[in-house]
């Protein structure tokens, strides 16, 4: 219809040119006549080309109308004539929408999926108004062209550029109110989707509080209501299995073969990818914190999604074969809702309570009780299952009211009672540790919170707050399994993450050997295993938890959508995809960057023989050329305004130049460390009076840790405005020399064989560049020798020239060649008495002084400086 009403426009603009017949000029001025929308929305200026266009067309002046190619206006913009249809066709699905709330206010479901449409209307008239904004700059952009029109007393101007002015300015009145009706139009679709969250929550609150009188007359009407729609029931049940098997046979026998199949299938697949992952192993009598979490987490998770799929697929199938009749499938649906709520929260308390093996029981429980508490948790997830099957089966055959509050009341007793018959059990475990031995009762706050919460049920139900109570029996069942998983998630998440404990698991060991990760890389999977089982739990378990506390999946679809789309933040709107979308760009751009640097510098300039030194030079400015416009695009494809950068850079301009030049300085020297990398984080570098490991390399400073474990700052200018020396720049390769000394009579090239050998003979010493022996000099006591070799790790430097010395030394004692060293001869001055007391007690072997004094006359000591 839209593509008819097109083209039958361009036709009549077509025909109203001039030259064209009259007659449809004056057919078309009588449709626009005859159409009073747009003539509504059409701004109201004097000045409008449209204006005689619209005028009523008379019998009696079909004379004028002869005259109209002369005096016609020229055709309207097409782009405001398709906005004004995109505005008229918004209204008429606002109006439509609107009659959807009034008819029915009390569909919660119905009121869900409107409320989205809303909310997309919202967003289709914003788009309206921003599809309009090119074309306004554009007549702003030509009236600023045209100038002012000439004022009293100057010359008129040419009538062309007139009547051009008077259309621009026509045309600028017809978008500015268009963008009007686009904004009155959001307006009234963001107060009805207001209307639609009022009506919701007022439903929802009705119903949860809603009071209905309990007493014997509404009992008794409950059970002739329930016979009769029992009978009911078993009447439609059986037509449906008879029309079944008489003319649905054979594809209920496909439903149920390709069922059994998938069952089949899905059953093998588990067993085979996460057999070994969900089952506990009885051997084992003391498993580990990790093994017992991810055991329960995963033997809870995999088997209920292996359920939900095979009941999703089973109903599938069978409503694709036109097995289910319109009556029969929401009880079906409820069905397999039932099997699959029982299936897990059956799954969640085995997997917490272990009652067959209390090895892997995840709180301290007696056997007892850990029994007692999965038949109590089993016996409220079937309470509550039925409760739900009833309810559908009430509202598909529209029931009576007090037959579905009887259901409620009694399930909420039922719940009720469960809960005050646990809260007097005694499952805690014994002091003694063992399982088997009879419990102690609950701790005083859970039996009194179990007391207290089974007596509000009841209590609740027995007033008439039964909506109320059967709400939260639900909430007791449902969101407690759910959130419980949802705690055993986050602990296996935490406990694989932590360090070195993913290698010890059955699927760290198969991805380690599988992809021969280093231990290191397998600590960092541990830590992605252990962020994904995070994610796994939340975005599961959270939106269960809201639609049980009565969000319909169209509500998190919405919230998703505006999740990922636009999230507002003050004044400023952030798109994650938009976020995604710009990150994806700038990755693109560059690997681009990169290859168009390496083909220019492998193939232009190295085919020109250009300077290595001008070849890095143009290599290096194309990178941030590249780099940088990356960055542009990457940013504005995440929806941010570049311009709004100019108040941030007119800031740090002044910054600058007020006292910030050396920060400025150290900034922009790191971001050429870090893309230039001079040197890296490991490398042995030496610069000024500082030398040591680089540790760190920040925007700022660079750390250089000494040996002696000092840590030194340095700033990045420095790095970069001083010289630099990088012992490990580009290998790790290092020059080691040995200075030898021997005597004068040693043959020297005996001498250099010998050192040679010494150092061929290892194998840690590179063989290309060869070692080498020079003969430096000839010394004062010695001829000097150096022992040159080469090294491939620079860190083995200190430990291979001590072994080499060590063997040299005994090379050269076993060979009898001398390294002379430093000869040092004392002068003794002493007196001819003192003298000649010496020798006569050198001459004497015997007959020393009884008194021991020394014969030596004391004289005085011309050494001592002090007098």
């Amino acid at each position: 219809m839209i593509l008819f009403r097109s083209f039958s426009l361009v036709v009549a603009l077509f025909l109203l040119a001039p030259g064209s017949s009259p007659i449809f000029s004056a057919q078309f001025v009588m449709a626009q006549d005859s159409n009073p929308a747009p003539a509504a929305s059409a701004p109201e200026t004097p000045a409008s080309p449209d204006a005689t266009s619209v005028q009523p067309v008379q019998p009696s002046a079909a004379p004028t109308v002869q005259a109209a190619p002369q005096v016609a206006a020229p055709p309207r913009d097409e782009q405001i004539v398709a906005a004004e249809r995109r505005i008229e066709e918004e209204r008429s699905r606002l109006s439509a929408l609107r009659a959807q709330v009034e008819k029915n206010p009390e569909e919660d479901g119905l009121l869900a999926d409107v409320k989205v449409k809303v909310d997309a209307l919202v967003r289709d008239a914003l788009a309206i108004s921003v599809d309009l904004r090119p074309r306004i700059d554009d007549i702003q952009a030509r009236l600023t062209e045209l100038g002012e029109p000439p004022a009293e007393g100057q010359p008129p101007e040419s009538p062309s550029v007139t009547e051009e002015r008077a259309r621009l300015n026509a045309a600028r009145a017809e978008v500015n109110a268009l963008t009007g009706q686009t904004e009155d139009l959001s307006i009234e679709a963001k107060a009805l989707a207001d209307r639609i969250s009022n009506i919701r929550r007022a439903l929802f609150t009705s119903r949860l509080f809603e009071h209905t009188e309990i007493n014997g007359s509404v009992v008794e009407e409950a059970f002739q209501s329930f016979s009769a729609d029992a009978t009911r029931v078993q009447r439609s049940i059986t037509s449906w299995l008879t029309f079944v098997f008489k003319f649905k046979a054979l594809p209920l026998a496909i439903a149920v073969l390709l069922s059994m199949a998938l069952a089949s299938l899905i059953l093998f697949l588990e067993y085979r990818l996460f057999g070994r992952i969900n089952r506990r192993d009885t051997s084992i009598e003391d498993p580990s914190y990790l093994s017992r979490f991810s055991v329960a987490f995963f033997s809870t998770i995999l088997p209920s999604l292996a359920l939900s799929f095979f009941l999703s697929s089973t109903y599938f199938l069978l409503d694709t074969f036109n097995v289910l009749r319109s009556d029969i499938s929401p009880i079906v649906a409820s069905i397999f809702g039932l099997i699959g709520l029982v299936f897990f929260i059956t799954a969640i308390s085995r997997a917490v309570l272990a009652p067959a093996a209390p090895n892997w029981r995840l709180v301290r429980l007696s056997n007892k009780g850990a029994r007692d508490l999965s038949i109590a948790i089993f016996l409220m997830a079937l309470v509550n299952g039925v409760d739900y099957v009833l309810s559908v089966i009430s509202e598909t055959y529209s029931s009576p009211v007090v037959l579905t509050v009887m259901k409620s009341f009694t399930s909420s007793l039922v719940v009720g009672f469960l809960l005050l018959v646990v809260s007097f059990l005694r499952p805690v475990l014994a002091l003694s540790g063992d399982p088997s031995a009879r419990g102690r009762p609950w701790p005083r706050a859970v039996s009194i919170t179990l007391r207290l919460i089974g007596a509000i049920l009841i209590l609740a139900a027995s007033i008439g707050y039964v909506g109320l109570a059967r709400f939260l029996a639900t909430q007791i069942v449902l969101t407690g399994a759910v959130v419980a998983t949802m705690y055993i998630g986050v602990l296996t998440g935490k406990a694989i993450s932590a360090p070195n404990q993913f290698g010890e698991t059955r699927v760290g060991q198969f991805i380690g050997r599988r992809f021969r990760l280093s231990a290191v890389g397998l600590d960092q999977s541990g830590i992605a295993a252990g962020l994904f089982i995070y994610v796994f739990a939340l975005i599961t378990g959270v939106p269960l938890i809201l639609m049980s506390w009565g969000f319909q999946p169209r509500d998190l679809q919405l919230w998703l959508f505006n999740l990922f789309t636009e999230i507002n933040v003050g004044t400023i709107r952030i798109s994650i995809f938009g976020i995604l979308g710009g990150v994806l760009l700038f990755a693109c751009g560059l690997v681009m960057t990169r290859w168009f640097q390496k083909w220019l510098d492998g193939n232009v300039m190295a085919r020109s023989h250009v300077d290595g030194g001008v070849r890095n030079s143009v290599k290096t400015g194309v990178g941030y050329l590249g780099t940088a416009i990356a960055g542009i695009i990457g940013i504005s494809a995440a929806g941010i305004d570049l311009s709004s950068l100019a108040l941030v850079a007119g800031a740090l301009s002044l910054g600058i130049g007020f006292g910030l030049q050396n920060i400025v300085s150290n900034f922009v020297s790191g971001l050429i460390l870090l893309v230039e990398r001079p040197f890296k984080v490991g490398d042995f570098v030496i610069t000024g009076v500082n030398e040591g490991i680089v540790k760190r390399i920040s925007v700022r400073a660079t750390e250089i840790e000494t040996f002696r474990r000092q840590s030194i700052i340095v700033p990045n200018s420095e790095l970069i405005n001083a010289p630099l020396g990088n012992w490990t720049h580009r290998n790790r390769v290092q020059r080691s020399e040995v200075p030898v000394s021997v005597a004068y009579d040693s043959d020297p090239q005996e001498v250099i064989d010998l050192l040679l050998e010494i150092v061929t003979e290892r194998d840690d010493v590179l063989r290309n560049p060869e070692p080498h022996v020079e003969f430096q000099r000839f010394g004062a006591s010695s001829l000097d020798f150096e022992l040159r070799f080469h090294l491939a790790d620079f860190g083995e430097g200190l430990r291979v020239r001590n072994e080499v010395r060590i063997e040299i030394l005994r090379r050269f004692r076993a060979r009898d060649i001398v390294m002379p060293f430093a000869h040092q001869e004392v002068m003794l001055h002493i007196q001819d008495r003192d003298r000649d007391a010496l020798l006569r007690r050198g001459s004497r072997t015997a007959d020393i002084p009884s008194d021991g004094q020394e014969e030596l006359f004391p004289a005085p000591d011309d050494d001592k400086l002090l007098p």
